[in-house]
């Protein structure tokens, strides 16, 4: 869990109990409608419940995540935060003012130009006319759509709308930013330009929330996340727990739509532990460039197995693969025989060359015929010391060479 913020840091926005049920109509068409209407109508309704007694507080200045699979309730709770839609019970207290880019192109009128939608949005979120018009120039420049700022927007491309709603919500001069995964739309160097604006908000003490299913943009804005499933909070902490247990729920989502035979095979086979040692078999914390380590999988079995398979992966906090392998692939083969009980598999990594930093390590456990059985993320974890000399994930020696005139 993430530590408690200090107590003269406020709290810019406060969930309490908030609980949001749509009614989802059986009777889609018209004449369904009006065949129904008055005939206990309440039968042809659906309850839906997307979000069940969430509360939480987000400190002013912090960048938090909502995670979770599709369907367990984060746009739902981000347009709640924003004040889109009302919840069915509970409050959501805000402090500043906000800006908000959920969905594409939402706060744009198709027939309108994209002069004219900026001005309509900008008022939206609070902009005066003439703050808008003082801006005007920065906000066009920043969307890099000046040829067609004329041009109606029902004719633009899905990058054009997010660079010029992205272009304007930042524009607005926000304590709070919501953003729900818009900016996977945008080519990638605007999405390099996005990402450094929001770093610039967060230099600035602004309050950054984010819906992403990205572990990699998770660990590389926010500080904390909440993980979300079925409608309820599963997990509040740190960034890096929040991906873990993202991945790990995904993973049992995926699990429960396996064949039977899978099911049987899982509980068969499952992976007890996962280690990181130094080269005379003692468990480590930190690791060095040029040390030589072991990774030790222990697989438990219960029931003997006469052909079966491991990997592992090493990743960044970002959930970036540096390094990855695994029997078949070294040897050719799989493990031999095991019988009941536990079975110990050690793979050897020889003058290891990670850059400073943290790094996770994952392992697979897989059946005869190479099918998954079991998986365990972030199961072990390591630090190798950061240097001032060089950055990134490998670390190799460099020097300068003397400058030679042309």
């Amino acid at each position: 869990m993430v530590e408690a913020p200090p107590t003269d840091i406020p709290d810019v926005i406060v969930i309490d109990n908030v609980s949001k049920t749509f009614a989802l109509r059986k009777d889609n068409s018209l004449k369904e409608r009006l065949v129904t209407f008055g005939r206990r109508g309440r039968q042809f309704k659906e309850e839906f419940q997307s979000l069940v007694d969430v509360t939480f507080s987000i400190p002013a200045g912090s960048s938090i995540a909502l995670m979770g699979p599709n369907g367990s309730g984060k746009s739902t709770l981000l347009k709640v935060i924003g004040g889109i839609i009302e919840p069915s019970q509970g409050e959501v207290q805000r402090r500043g003012r906000l800006a908000a880019l959920l969905e594409l192109g939402a706060g744009f009128h198709p027939d309108l130009s994209g002069r004219d939608n900026v001005y309509l949005n900008a008022a939206i979120l609070g902009l005066t006319r003439e703050e808008t018009e003082e801006r005007f120039d920065s906000i066009v420049a920043f969307s890099e759509i000046g040829d067609f700022i004329d041009t109606q927007v029902k004719f633009y491309s899905s990058g054009m709308y997010v660079r010029l709603a992205f272009a304007v919500a930042v524009h607005t001069d926000p304590d709070i930013l919501l953003v729900d995964e818009v900016l996977a739309v945008g080519d990638e160097a605007f999405q390099r330009k996005c990402m450094d604006k929001i770093r610039e908000f967060q230099r600035e003490g602004r309050t950054i929330v984010l819906v992403s299913h990205s572990a990699a943009q998770v660990m590389d804005i926010c500080d904390s996340g909440v993980v979300l499933r079925h409608g309820e909070v599963a997990f509040i902490g740190s960034a890096a727990e929040a991906t873990k247990v993202h991945r790990e729920i995904m993973e049992g989502k995926r699990l429960t739509r396996v064949d039977a035979e899978e099911v049987a095979a899982r509980s068969e086979m499952s992976i007890g532990a996962l280690r990181v040692l130094n080269s005379v078999g003692e468990e480590v914390q930190d690791v060095n460039p040029g040390d030589d380590i072991q990774i030790e999988i222990t697989v438990r079995h219960e029931v003997p197995h006469r052909h079966w398979g491991t990997t592992f992966s090493i990743d960044t906090p970002s959930g970036q693969q540096v390094f990855g392998t695994g029997v078949r692939r070294l040897t050719g083969d799989l493990h031999g025989p095991a019988g009941v009980g536990e079975t110990v598999i050690r793979y050897r990594l020889n003058d290891v060359a990670f850059g400073g930093g943290q790094y996770f390590v994952n392992a697979l456990a897989a059946d005869a015929n190479g099918v998954s059985v079991d998986t365990l993320w972030q199961g072990a974890r390591f630090y190798v010391p950061m240097s001032e000399q060089r950055t990134g994930t490998v670390h190799t020696e460099a020097e300068v060479l003397e400058a030679t005139p042309r």
